[in-house]
């Protein structure tokens, strides 16, 4: 009896010592068991903004939820996703751009915004009050004005000032500032390519970002109120000027953001506009919060833009830009203008 109790023992501690062996080989995710949790990476809390952003053909990517607004205006979701942690060596990793509501981050909410739906139109040169007035006949409800940045195809404003802005709001109007800084190095127009981003485009567009702050404030400009960075059509699929770019719009971004503004986009639809939704599918931050359109020769629609199909920046946070260069007269008035279908927060005037 006590050989074969002797037995049992040795051949149960045989048996736990080969099991041990065998879990010892396996790789850490297999021991831990699906659904566990695993240790946290260390995260890089200020990670390279260049770093990372691949490119995918958006052609081939289902849609999937980047944010949304409630009926209020406000935000659903927590205010962002951060990107992935760091592999070694420091880049962040980029998620794979695949479709699913955990591939892009939500948009920061926006905090009692001031909405619009209707259309609206811009024009380089902000016109007279009295022309504003007039024209209120007409079936815009909205005006973009072009109130900073170097990069302005019309940088005298004679008319522009708080004055201005005050006397529009009171006529009804309401206001998209649009700020035109520095340009794509690889922007299409040969009049623009005198306002290319220059060598550190992160802090280039934090300086930018602070400046449109500081002017949109003269005018009467109040926080919680959209500005509009306005980047003209580029070569985005060149990598080299599209990890620029984008460092550059992040940083501004981000900056207007501190501020207490809300940063919008202004681009070109298969240029600017499906560059910021390849960003959005690698999982960037710092983003656009709305994206204005431009998609020209086409029924004015805001929910059915094919570079924005899925959900990203929903109907609430866009803005489509249908037809430009057009002349139009209202009231004994005659503008050449730009024509924009809005639903979208305006700004704030005090």
């Amino acid at each position: 009896m006590h050989r074969t109790r002797r037995r049992r023992r040795l051949k149960l501690v045989v048996g736990l010592v080969l099991l041990l062996m065998a879990l010892t080989a396996l790789p850490a995710s297999a021991r831990s068991g699906p659904g566990l949790p695993q240790p946290s990476p260390t995260y890089d809390p200020h990670p390279d903004p260049l770093a990372g952003l691949t490119l995918p053909d958006l052609a081939t990517i289902p849609g999937s939820v980047l944010g949304d607004l409630a009926p209020d205006g406000r935000a659903t979701g927590p205010a962002w996703v951060p990107e992935a942690p760091a592999a070694a060596g420091g880049a962040p990793r980029v998620p794979a751009a695949v479709g699913g509501p955990s591939s892009e981050p939500l948009l920061p909410a926006l905090s009692d915004p001031r909405m619009f739906r209707g259309r609206a139109f811009d024009t380089c040169v902000a016109p007279s009050l009295d022309t504003m007035r007039r024209w209120r006949s007409s079936k815009y409800g909205a005006v973009g004005v072009y109130y900073g940045g170097r990069g302005r195809a019309c940088p005298h404003q004679p008319r522009l000032g708080h004055r201005w802005m005050k006397g529009v709001q009171r006529l009804g109007w309401r206001v998209l500032p649009v700020y035109v800084g520095s340009q794509s190095p690889c922007v299409v127009a040969g009049s623009k390519k005198a306002y290319r981003i220059g060598g550190n485009a992160w802090s280039q567009g934090v300086r930018e970002g602070r400046d449109a702050v500081r002017r949109a404030r003269a005018v009467g400009i109040r926080p919680g109120s959209p500005l509009y960075l306005d980047m003209e059509a580029y070569k985005y699929r060149q990598k080299k000027c599209a990890r620029t770019t984008l460092a550059f719009v992040r940083g501004w971004d981000r900056q207007v953001r501190r501020k207490g503004y809300v940063p919008g986009f202004y681009s070109s639809a298969d240029s600017g506009v499906a560059h910021m939704r390849a960003a959005a599918r690698a999982g960037m931050r710092d983003l656009p919060s709305v994206i204005w359109f431009a998609r020209w020769h086409t029924r004015p629609r805001l929910a059915r833009e094919p570079v924005l199909q899925g959900s990203a920046w929903t109907s609430r946070r866009r803005i489509h830009q249908y037809a430009g260069n057009v002349k139009e007269r209202h009231g004994g008035r005659t503008l050449v203008i730009d024509r924009n279908l809005v639903h979208a927060p305006v700004a704030r005037i005090r």
